[in-house]
């Protein structure tokens, strides 16, 4: 019986294409269940706190700690002053400079103060003041939650029968919202000083900045930024309390500066994309004429 010879293998090599793609797909799941892992818990802590603010609110019998609220007011939000107020300054200063070349060939020199206080009360002074908090009180935070986890703190509150949330988050959350609104108002009235300085400086006259800036600014672009500003700030403190409270007893230091890191560039992402989806609705809504 003749034999049929051998048919050439016709399949084709792409395990070399494969094993990349692979790597790629399950980095992505990986990403994606963290990701969603985050953001339950992130809700069950929004919730838990949600529920023992309003008990500390309505509840004669469960009061919340002032003190501790104002302590974590002015550890979050006095001591960030300084920073915040130097660096929209800068933002201040600068913007005119960059605009006034421009504006000054069409002889709208003076449309400097408008778009000043248009991106201060509206985009920059919200936006930035976030930023530099992330950095200064929500790194802060983290750290703080996941240095008292190491050392058991967190299982000793429980043991006594005190919920950790009520003791522990709800003041550095409520004391992140309110300095975070109460910086904004700070901020926008930095940057304005600042284009002012910078504008009379340029050559445009004190009264006409004064009544431009007027013209620009309505309650409505004032009360959008403090909007911003009070989301902005509950994201920062929820971030920061759950990375800190998620650092693990045998991670060690490594654990607390892993979750430190992550609160910052979670607090980052986090703002920025809130600030496009507030925009794009105010603007969908036409507040913003």
């Amino acid at each position: 019986m003749k034999q049929s010879a051998p048919q050439p293998d016709r399949s084709v090599k792409v395990t070399g294409l494969v094993s990349p793609l692979a790597s790629l797909g399950a980095a992505t799941l990986a990403m994606a269940k963290r990701i969603f892992a985050m953001a339950g818990g992130m809700y069950l802590l929004l919730s838990e706190t949600a529920e023992n603010t309003a008990k500390g609110l309505f509840t004669p019998t469960v009061r919340l700690d002032q003190e501790a609220i104002i302590t974590q007011m002015v550890r979050v939000g006095v001591r960030a002053i300084p920073i915040v107020v130097l660096i929209e300054l800068a933002i201040g200063v600068i913007m005119p400079l960059q605009m006034f070349p421009k504006l000054d060939e069409f002889g709208q020199a003076q449309q400097v103060a408008t778009i000043n206080a248009i991106a201060a009360f509206r985009e920059l002074g919200p936006l930035m003041t976030a930023i530099i908090l992330g950095g200064f009180a929500g790194a802060s935070i983290a750290a703080e939650l996941g240095a008292m986890v190491m050392a058991e703190e967190i299982e000793a509150l429980r043991t006594l029968a005190l919920n950790p949330v009520r003791f522990l988050v709800v003041p550095r959350l409520l004391a992140t919202v309110i300095m975070m609104v109460l910086l904004t108002v700070i901020a926008d009235v930095v940057i304005i000083a600042g284009g002012w300085m910078t504008s009379v400086h340029l050559g445009i006259d004190s009264d006409i900045f004064y009544q431009m800036t007027k013209d620009a600014v309505d309650i409505t672009g004032f009360a959008t930024g403090l909007i911003k500003a009070a989301v902005f700030g509950l994201l920062i403190g929820l971030i920061a309390c759950f990375q800190g409270l998620t650092v693990k007893p045998w991670q060690g230091s490594e654990g607390v500066g892993r979750a430190t890191t992550n609160t910052v560039v979670y607090c980052i992402v986090a703002v920025i994309g809130a600030d496009v989806v507030f925009t794009v609705i105010f603007y969908s809504y036409g507040l913003f004429t």
